[in-house]
């Protein structure tokens, strides 16, 4: 049986993709920058997973030499089911990234994690020289955290004590995300939980403060990495 057949080449996104035909056009930008034998990292999102389909039709079409670095269960599916090759962080670097944002402010700091993959996203993020962050104009704010809760993940044992630590922090509404597709809260690909966290005040090296709290893994909060935003 190939139950590759049955799954990932039935692979679809989830969720109803907002602005599509914007979307289509940032993905066919992201495609146009890819050069034969780049390594690239994907991170997550509709846009992400729109720009794959337009990478995979230049490889068919121009024999292209590429590698892809993913940051998801979802998206390792979908470069399976399009036929991009997958490579590692134990094996190459990034030459470059394509992710999106939840929300993006005016000096291009972002949060992101709604797709709950920020670890991975923030590591890629971390180990590639050239970052592109797709967003349409609804992602924009003057303050992060304006839409958007924090996501954080945190071991599952240290819960109590990340909670406690980040109203600290001056945290005001602490969210264990519930799941949609299991009863229980979300689970992420690593066995953590994801607190999303409303702040009305983020200071510069808060993704710091709470990154220092002992349970947390990993937060959505970027900010001052180097990224080009691209808006669809």
């Amino acid at each position: 049986m190939n139950w590759q057949s049955d799954f990932i080449n039935n692979l679809h996104w989830s969720d109803t993709i907002i602005n599509k035909e914007g979307k289509e056009r940032v993905a066919a930008k992201i495609a146009e920058k890819v050069k034969d034998g780049d390594v690239l990292g994907v991170g997550s999102g509709s846009t992400v997973f729109m720009a794959l389909f337009a990478i995979a039709k230049r490889i068919k079409e121009e024999k292209l030499n590429i590698k892809a670095i993913p940051t998801s269960v979802e998206i390792s599916m979908a470069l399976t089911n399009l036929g991009i090759p997958m490579t590692s962080l134990y094996e190459h670097r990034p030459d470059w990234l394509f992710d999106g944002a939840d929300e993006v402010d005016p000096n291009r700091s972002l949060i992101k994690g709604r797709g709950g993959a920020m670890f991975k996203e923030k590591l890629l993020i971390s180990s590639s020289p050239v970052n592109y962050i797709i967003v349409d104009e609804s992602k924009l704010v003057d303050r992060l955290g304006s839409k958007f809760p924090v996501p954080i993940e945190v071991f599952p044992l240290a819960l109590l004590h990340v909670e406690e630590e980040l109203k600290k922090l001056g945290a005001r509404e602490l969210i264990l995300r519930p799941a949609k597709g299991k009863d229980g809260p979300v689970i992420t690909e690593n066995g953590n939980l994801v607190i999303d966290a409303w702040f009305d005040n983020i200071p510069d090296d808060m993704e710091l403060r709470i990154k220092a709290i002992t349970g947390v893994i990993e937060s959505g909060l970027f900010i001052n990495y180097n990224v080009e935003i691209l808006m669809a």
